[in-house]
């Protein structure tokens, strides 16, 4: 068993009784190859709700400052986080992304690039749009819906793969992508609320 697998149970065995998280369109999850899983943001405890969720292992990006913290810095690289330094591009952020993605491995991402508790879905940073257009994994949208009070149900849905054959082929900019990407994320919202 997997650092990865072994984590994973724990956490479940955690959240599932205590926020009732009811998981929506796994069925659409690609069995195979690589996933670019993109979730809104709405608290801390999302990473490792939406990776229990998913069908498969997730390697969240994470800021930077997570993997200096006591306790998380031995616990993300051993499941499968990687550092992003926020505010600016990380080339070696990219680099991770795109070689995990082509590798046939999941990413996650939270293309508001941090929490928002508006309750709306903020603007998408432009990275989401950059791994869509630079490899040819699927990108499935993701809403993750509910207040996380204890024994009140929290769910987790996951989108159809979006459509990127066009994007890609008339070079769209990577903003562009993003917002086709956060207008599926909004429809979740809006469908599942």
């Amino acid at each position: 068993m997997t650092f990865y697998s072994f984590a994973k149970g724990v956490v479940k065995g955690i959240f599932n009784p205590l926020y009732r998280i009811e998981v929506l369109g796994k069925e659409h999850f690609p069995k195979e190859g690589g996933v670019l899983l993109c979730s809104n943001h709405i608290d801390n405890l999302d990473p490792p709700v939406v990776g229990i969720s998913a069908p498969r292992p997730v390697s969240f990006m994470a800021k930077e400052e997570l993997f200096h913290a006591p306790i998380l810095k031995s616990i993300l690289p051993r499941v499968e986080a990687f550092p992003v330094k926020r505010g600016m591009s990380d080339r070696e952020a990219l680099r991770t992304g795109i070689k995990l993605l082509n590798d046939g491995k999941v990413v996650g991402l939270f293309p508001e690039g941090t929490r928002n508790t508006t309750g709306t879905l903020g603007k998408g940073l432009a990275g989401a749009g950059f791994f869509a257009l630079r490899t040819q994994a699927a990108v499935v949208p993701c809403a993750i819906i509910g207040p996380y009070k204890p024994f009140r149900k929290q769910k987790v849905v996951f989108g159809k793969p979006i459509q990127m054959n066009e994007l890609r082929e008339r070079k769209a900019n990577a903003e562009e992508t993003t917002k086709v990407i956060m207008d599926h994320i909004q429809q979740l919202l809006d469908t599942h609320r």
